[in-house]
């Protein structure tokens, strides 16, 4: 089968297609032949190794994943003696999780991984770009415990995550306010914000609103400068946050009735499920801002490296 493999770290460069063994599922491992991916900032950091300690998990000197992405859309094309979920020629969609793999013409999955059944009223390449942003937002939208009426501001709104979040606290019930770029604010109204901030006309810091939830998807807002934006129990949801942002997370949390979330994400089928649930009812779309072939990767991972997509970038495999 054909892939997008990488031996060493560094530019969109060290990406390249090769033929390489096609899998063969296990006893409970279905065979899926993707028919889409997504390019998301784990892929390209993965790649790039930023920040320097993936490289403790991922491999010090070279990367021992030769094959990233994260996220599919395909077709069942065999399954393992014992699988009981899914059955050859289903469309499934879903998250690889830590084994990543998806830049290639098949994958092999337990039955029991973040999969589900795509969602017919969209297409695979629309499905793929789902899990990602959509399962990272989901799990900090639950662990906030959003409620009808709160206010929640995301800044970030246009990206994957921040594109994400927005239509799930709406679908929970919340006021939501999107804080995007001029370019921006048409995709971020689109997709149900009731109030968009332009962050290079105003400053939501320095507006005198306050809010119950802010969920920075971006890794762009100052931590201690927008607490007094919170309300008095508010929560500051830091889904894209390094060490230093964590740890200050961690401080504040324990030192003040207003809490910041933060750390890695978890997902399941369940998760997955949920998001096509939502999709199925017309209350969740997918964003994608450019389409590449799998013989594009270079250029879609310079593309997403380069900080400035609507939404996600898929991959038509």
């Amino acid at each position: 089968m054909k892939a997008a493999v990488y031996f060493q770290y560094g530019t969109p460069q060290v990406l390249r297609i090769e033929d390489v063994e096609k899998p063969t599922p296990k006893g409970n491992e279905i065979l899926i032949r993707v028919k889409a991916t997504a390019v998301n900032s784990g892929d390209w950091r993965l790649r790039k190794a930023e920040p320097f300690a993936v490289r403790f998990i991922f491999g010090l000197f070279k990367p021992k994943i030769k094959i990233l992405g994260s996220v599919f859309s395909g077709v069942v094309e065999s399954v393992g003696k014992n699988v009981k979920l899914f059955k050859v020629d289903d469309f499934v969609f879903g998250h690889t999780d830590m084994s990543f793999g998806s830049y290639a013409e098949y994958k092999c999955l337990p039955e029991n991984g973040s999969i589900a059944l795509k969602p017919a009223n969209i297409s695979h390449n629309e499905a793929a770009v789902i899990p990602f942003g959509g399962v990272t937002a989901l799990h900090f939208i639950k662990k906030a415990t959003i409620k009808p009426g709160q206010k929640v501001l995301v800044v970030g709104a246009s990206g994957a995550v921040g594109s994400a979040a927005v239509q799930l606290a709406k679908s929970f019930g919340a006021n939501v306010t999107g804080v995007c770029s001029t370019a921006n604010i048409a995709l971020v109204k689109s997709i149900g914000a009731d109030k968009v901030i332009d962050y290079t006309k105003e400053d939501f810091t320095r507006n005198g609103e306050t809010y119950d939830v802010i969920f920075d998807a971006v890794k762009t807002i100052s931590v201690s400068g927008s607490l007094k934006s919170l309300n008095r129990n508010g929560i500051m949801i830091l889904s894209a946050a390094g060490i230093s942002e964590t740890l200050h997370g961690l401080w504040i949390s324990r030192t003040n009735k207003k809490k910041v979330l933060t750390g890695v994400i978890s997902h399941t089928a369940a998760d997955i499920i949920y998001l096509k649930e939502l999709i199925e009812k017309e209350k969740f779309k997918p964003v994608i801002d450019r389409t590449y072939t799998l013989e594009q990767i270079t250029e879609a991972h310079a593309y997403v490296e380069n900080g400035h997509k609507k939404g996600n970038v898929a991959i038509e495999v």
